[in-house]
C-alpha cells in the first residue's frame, strides 16, 4: 500500500513557475514508477509526465515538453514536477500516481496502469 500526498499547487500568472511535490508513504517507493496527470473541469484525466523507478529516464506529453520536468528523490520518497512557462491552459487539478513494476527502466503513461493516486492539487494559471 502506498499513500501519496501532493503539495505545491496554487495561483500563478501566465509565464510563471510552480513546483509540485508528491510525498509517498511506505518503504518501497523505489519499486514504483511515478507519474503526473492532470484533469481540467469537464475533461478526462490526462497524462503529463512520467519517469522510471530510478528516475534516469523520463517521458512527457507533447504539450509540456520543454516546460515541465519530472524528478524523484528515492531517499526521501518524493517525486517532483517543476513547471515553467505556465499557460492558462495548464489550469487543472494535478495528480501524482504510482505504478508498481519490477522493471527499473519502464515508462508508464496510461492511467489504467497506475495503482495508487494522490488526492490532487489545484493549479490555476491566470492570463
Amino acid at each position: 500500500q502506498v499513500q501519496l500526498v501532493e503539495s505545491g499547487g496554487g495561483l500563478v500568472q501566465a509565464g510563471g513557475s510552480l513546483r509540485l511535490s508528491c510525498a509517498a508513504s511506505g518503504r518501497t517507493f523505489s519499486s514504483y514508477a511515478m507519474g503526473w496527470f492532470r484533469q481540467a473541469p469537464g475533461k478526462e484525466r490526462e497524462f503529463v509526465a512520467t519517469g522510471t523507478r530510478s528516475g534516469g529516464s523520463t517521458y512527457y506529453a507533447d504539450f509540456v515538453k520543454g516546460r515541465f520536468t519530472i524528478s524523484r528523490d528515492n531517499a526521501n520518497n518524493t517525486v517532483y514536477l517543476q513547471m515553467n512557462s505556465l499557460k492558462p491552459e495548464d489550469t487543472a487539478v494535478y495528480y501524482c500516481a504510482a505504478a508498481h513494476t519490477s522493471n527499473w527502466y519502464v515508462l508508464i503513461w496510461r492511467v489504467a496502469e497506475y495503482d495508487y493516486w494522490g488526492q490532487g492539487t489545484q493549479v490555476t494559471v491566470s492570463s
